[in-house]
């Protein structure tokens, strides 16, 4: 019997939900699995770095957060301010781009139940709690995905020798939509030598606010140290880490702790195995990992999605959602982009990490001159918005 689907999608995260609305608006009919929530899950700290592309992609759905609530789950980032560990720095600024906004921060649970209520009313769309057969399977479920070890890909992982840790904190002053980054070393417990940081607050709560979203990569051991101290004594040791930029700081959240990694699957599309007339993409962190330090996972992710509803769009009548031509147009056109960003994020990580006396000159040298670096400054500053003319992220 045939199938009532024609795509399955694996993993109903911000990536899965875009993508099966997506299809759904091409008159696909969409099977999404979505898991039963894991009981005890506490909030989700974690604050998403979202550009223009990421931002057209989403309002064109009507899922971009309203930005009117009393407290905003959208904070316009107006300037991005990066010191390096030995008087180095790095200022991007939206006027210097021609726009108002280099990107936003969006709250994750907001974003996401945006994006649960439109796949609600979209008729298109069936949510169901097993994997079902259709002609084109597509995994979402993230970088731990089962799916993909069950499809035999091998994912390609570097361990970074590093953990994040995430909270949310009110600042003494207000953040006034800046976005600040500092690439340090500090002591680990149980290590002789210091050990590389790089330290990110990001703006949250809307204009004028005092909300801030930490991401803190640190060594494993370090961050154990972080996650074992009171609330008042690690709101210390951040504000003292980054200078009191924002002045004193207050935790409003519990901290996250999770594993960095730079990591790609081995390949992104096939034929699915004992089946016949199927096929299976992976897009997200399924397909890829980086570091958090550009603040890119979540836009590559949405540039995955609107490349594969721009393939299956532009197929030739004859062709099958299943078939491997097709799907591995999909599979090239993302490849320069996701190994680009892999390949900055991975360069900035490891270069910042180098320890002795030769390394830090050289790299806040290289650090400020890039600041001057006008052309080439405004490229990257282009890229990462999402408004290059290269990109092709539109869906």
């Amino acid at each position: 019997m045939a199938s009532s689907f024609d795509i399955c999608i694996r993993g109903a995260g911000i990536v899965g939900r875009t993508l099966a609305l997506l299809f759904a608006r091409e008159r696909l009919r969409v099977a999404l699995l979505e898991p039963a929530v894991a009981p005890g899950k506490g909030p989700d700290v974690r604050a998403y770095s979202l550009n223009a592309a990421a931002k057209a992609l989403l309002e064109d759905l009507r899922c971009w957060p309203d930005t009117a609530s009393d407290t905003p789950a959208v904070t316009p980032v107006h300037a991005m301010q990066v010191f390096g560990d030995a008087g180095g720095t790095l200022h991007f600024g939206a006027q210097d781009q021609g726009t108002r906004e280099l990107n936003w921060m969006v709250d994750v649970p907001v974003l996401e139940a945006r994006l649960a209520s439109a796949v609600q009313f979209q008729p298109q769309i069936e949510v169901v709690r097993e994997p079902v057969a259709a002609p084109l399977t597509v995994v979402c479920e993230g970088r731990a995905s089962q799916t993909r070890a069950e499809l035999g890909v091998a994912f390609d992982i570097t361990h970074y020798e590093q953990h994040a840790v995430a909270a949310r904190l009110q600042a003494e002053q207000p953040h006034e939509g800046v976005a600040r980054q500092w690439f340090r070393f500090g002591t680990a417990p149980g290590l002789t030598q210091p050990q590389a940081e790089i330290l990110a607050l990001l703006p949250m709560g809307g204009a004028g606010a005092r909300d801030v979203a930490l991401v803190w990569s640190v060594h494993p051991a370090r961050a154990r140290e972080l996650q074992a101290m009171d609330a008042d004594t690690f709101a210390h040791e951040l504000a003292s880490a980054c200078g009191f930029a924002l002045g004193h700081m207050q935790c409003t959240s519990e901290r996250a702790v999770w594993p960095l990694q730079l990591a790609r699957a081995s390949r992104w599309v096939g034929s699915l195995p004992g089946t016949a007339g199927q096929s299976f993409a992976l897009a997200g962190d399924a397909a890829h990992a980086m570091h958090p330090l550009a603040g890119q996972g979540l836009n590559v992710g949405l540039g995955d999605v609107a490349e594969l509803v721009r393939v299956i769009r532009g197929k030739e009548f004859w062709r099958p959602l299943h078939d491997l031509r097709l799907l591995r147009r999909y599979e090239r056109a993302r490849a320069l982009d996701v190994q680009a960003m892999g390949l900055v994020t991975n360069g900035l990580q490891r270069l910042f990490a180098q320890g002795g006396s030769v390394w830090p000159p050289l790299r806040n040298w290289g650090l400020t001159g890039f600041d001057h670096a006008g052309p080439l400054k405004h490229w990257m500053a282009r890229h990462a918005m999402g408004t290059s003319p290269s990109r092709k992220t539109s869906a």
